[in-house]
């Protein structure tokens, strides 16, 4: 057995590795996580089967894009289950938002003049 046969069984039994702990982990942040390995140990993969135009495609798809947009979704869901607003954390203002912001802000300041 040569060493390139033994790093290609080590490389599979990764793959394997990282396909069951996808599925059996809990914490989505490390599944995604664990996705992008899966996706980069497949570069590999496709590296040692000559085969470069799937490499690059493993690499730019599979752990840059949608790792990305995992993690963005990620990131989204944990802002909903916060409770908080998606549109004022990202920093967009709905239009009128923030005139009413503003009158709601001054209500609050003359009624407490009046008081």
């Amino acid at each position: 057995m040569t060493l390139i046969e033994l790093f290609r069984i080590v490389l599979l039994i990764l793959l394997i590795i990282c396909a069951v702990a996808v599925n059996l982990n809990k914490n989505l942040l490390q599944g995604v996580i664990i996705f992008m390995a899966y996706s980069l140990i497949m570069c590999v993969v496709w590296i040692l089967l000559e085969s470069p135009d799937l490499t690059i495609t493993e690499a730019a798809v599979g752990a840059g894009i949608s790792g990305t947009l995992f993690l963005m979704t990620l990131k989204k869901i944990r802002i909903e289950d916060a409770g908080e607003d998606p549109e004022r954390t990202t920093g967009v203002i709905r239009p009128g938002e923030q005139d009413r912001e503003n009158r709601e802000a001054i209500g609050h300041e003359a009624e407490r003049m009046e008081k």
